[in-house]
């Protein structure tokens, strides 16, 4: 009689590759050149009337996208590589703005349209002093702070319940829309001391240094750049990472995950978190390039784009989505001008086609695009 002897099955993980091959490598590099060195060269040392001059107008668009860049990573973070789709991030985004946005108009000063120190539409609505939400709105450290603590906490708390009672699918979509419009709807009142239906503008300083100089719209857009530059490559660690890799096994897999004794609510909550902090980061910087923001930065429909900035670059890719979202607000910028009519019939088309014809979005098609030459190439040779 033999005796049988049982052994615990060995369960190996890929091995890690490396962070960037070196291709990717290379394209960080030039990145990084062309956001510390030659955009400033080009902008502030280029005379005007050279061909060669990048203009303060492309700078500010520039920033932008890259601020909306930032967006469509964390959006591929959450959906691409954990599968949960988010109609609501632009409330993060907008959060992230509007506590930047009180910073700024606490720099203010006295030098407003009513020589107040409180902001000019709060004496307009004859408040007297500043609420309680203000108070540590006049230390930069703090704004900081708060950009990673208000909106961290609360997708925390959302994410918390939300994923505790398994919401997916459609139905948390759903939810994360009816959250940014609830949050829309409140911001629009006067009553919160947020500016109302015209929120904040007309800046004047940051860290008391003016913010209509080219000088310092130049380091607002390079601070910009390296922030996207280190998201990425933040993101392209995390992904490789055994993290990234259960949050992939959760979105192919859920119940499988499960059995294997993990469990989801921690990563999934983790990840929210992260994706919901880089979006309020970009809505940081975005909002003293452009100057502006109120509630329809909160609006569905700017959640929506988010998305479309995702899926037509390419899911599950990371730079696909920073890809999206330079050629999606590309075009914007472009056909708002000569057709504007148009623009969101042209949005519409280009999600459909993405999803009947490019379902892996622009990197997908690229990738195809690259095997078929390869493949030719060693057929020929």
């Amino acid at each position: 009689m033999t005796a049988t002897t049982t052994t615990t099955p060995i369960v190996l993980w890929p091995a890690k590759g490396p962070l960037l091959t070196r291709s990717g490598w290379g394209a960080v590099i030039a990145a990084l050149l062309g956001v510390c060195a030659l955009a400033p060269v080009l902008n502030l040392w280029v005379p005007v009337d050279s061909p060669w001059h990048l203009s303060d107008y492309m700078i500010g668009l520039l920033g932008k996208i890259m601020c909306y860049a930032i967006c469509a990573l964390a959006m591929d973070l959450i959906w691409g590589y954990t599968g949960i789709l988010s109609l609501g991030h632009g409330l993060f985004f907008a959060l992230g703005g509007y506590v930047m946005g009180m910073y700024l108009m606490r720099q203010i000063g006295t030098d407003g349209v009513y020589g107040s120190e409180l902001p000019d539409f709060m004496v307009f609505l004859d408040w007297k002093a500043l609420p309680w939400h203000w108070a540590l709105s006049d230390s930069f450290a703090a704004t900081l702070l708060l950009i990673v603590l208000v909106p961290g906490g609360l997708a925390f708390a959302f994410g918390y319940f939300a994923f505790r009672s398994r919401i997916k699918g459609v139905y948390f979509s759903i939810i994360t829309q009816a959250l940014t419009f609830a949050a829309m709807l409140l911001f629009f009142r006067n009553e919160t001391g947020l500016g109302g239906n015209n929120g904040f503008t007309d800046f004047k300083r940051i860290l008391g240094v003016p913010l209509a100089t080219p000088e310092t719209r130049m380091v607002l857009f390079v601070i910009t750049g390296l922030t996207l530059l280190v998201f990425y490559l933040w993101a392209s660690w995390l992904v490789r990472s055994k993290f990234g890799r259960v949050l992939q096994a959760i979105r192919d897999a859920e119940s499988r995950v499960m059995f294997c004794g993990y469990d989801p609510l921690p990563y999934k909550l983790t990840i929210w978190v992260i994706s919901a902090v880089m979006c309020a980061v970009a809505g940081a910087l975005y909002v003293p390039q452009v100057g502006i923001i109120n509630p329809s930065e909160m609006s569905p429909a700017n959640s929506i784009e988010i998305a479309i900035w995702t899926a037509v670059g390419g899911r599950a890719s990371l730079i696909g989505p920073i890809i999206g979202a330079f050629v999606v607000n590309g075009a914007k910028s472009a056909l708002t001008v000569h057709f504007p009519e148009y623009w969101l019939y042209f949005l519409g088309g280009l999600f459909i086609a993405v999803t009947l014809f490019m379902p892996q979005g622009l990197v997908g098609v690229a990738r195809t695009v690259l095997q078929r030459m390869r493949g030719q190439a060693g057929g020929v040779a």
